[in-house]
């Protein structure tokens, strides 16, 4: 069943077109994975699913809801739907990691201060984060801040989260970490993830199914295993640029698939 559908959704910005008639659809429950080189419209395209902004043609639904058109409290309803990571995790410097997690729930729930932090310190601790809840963010690491960010983006229970760049400057290490977290969330909570990413090893771990942007309309979706062999051009660059072909690991993986 479909959650996330956008019809002919076009934008233009500064006088170029970014997204030109594009149409995709994320199934409920998945963890779908875009790629594309810088200006492809990656991210504009997650922008468009919460909402920060509108197309200029098309329309975005989430399940019924038509996300483009909705406004007041309507937005807001379809918004808490979403938890969102951002690419530089976005934490608030002046307060801990405890704080920053409970943050959604202070602010836009009845919860008393003392349950937002009982259920922030439950986030952090199945995170691995119990020991940092007193810390700031200016004393983590790069990995570190992007597990809090997790830990605030679900920690209102959202049925979809949006993860712009997760594993962007981490270490080869710590990036496969961030990995597991999202697939963990995908099996224990059934979440629906959107992914926009670089890493092409991170999509292949993780995603259910991988689209590629490019010029501002999808070019290939396939399964990690399909996606592999497409014959796209586009994907072939890719999958070239970041040593992923069928001559490696990958080939070997198959053949012990099949």
């Amino acid at each position: 069943m479909s959650l996330i559908r956008f019809e002919r959704v076009s934008k233009r910005l500064g006088g170029r077109t970014v997204l030109d008639g594009l149409d995709l659809t994320v199934q409920k429950g998945e963890t779908f994975a875009l790629l594309g080189s810088s200006g492809s419209g990656k991210s504009v395209t997650l922008k468009h699913i919460i909402r920060l902004m509108t197309p200029d043609e098309g329309r975005v639904w989430v399940g019924g809801d038509c996300v483009s058109e909705a406004r007041g409290r309507e937005l807001e309803r379809i918004r808490r739907r979403f938890g969102v990571l951002f690419q530089n995790a976005a934490l608030l410097q002046w307060l801990t990691v405890e704080q920053n997690v409970a943050l959604p729930l202070l602010e836009k729930t009845p919860l008393s201060e003392a349950e937002a932090f009982a259920r922030a310190r439950e986030r952090l601790a199945a995170l691995g984060l119990e020991d940092a809840r007193n810390k700031y963010p200016a004393d983590l690491s790069g990995g570190m801040q992007k597990r809090v960010g997790l830990a605030r983006a679900i920690i209102m229970d959202p049925e979809i989260i949006l993860y712009d760049e997760p594993t962007s400057g981490l270490d080869p290490v710590t990036s496969r970490t961030i990995d597991r977290l999202i697939e963990d969330l995908r099996q224990r909570l059934g979440v629906t993830s959107v992914v926009v990413t670089h890493d092409l090893h991170s999509a292949l771990a993780i995603a259910t199914r991988i689209g590629v942007i490019h010029q501002g309309r999808i070019v290939e979706i396939a399964a990690p295993r399909d996606f592999i062999r497409s014959r796209n051009e586009i994907v072939r660059d890719f999958l070239e640029a970041q040593y992923i072909t069928r001559r490696g690991a990958w080939e070997e993986s198959d053949r012990h698939e099949t």
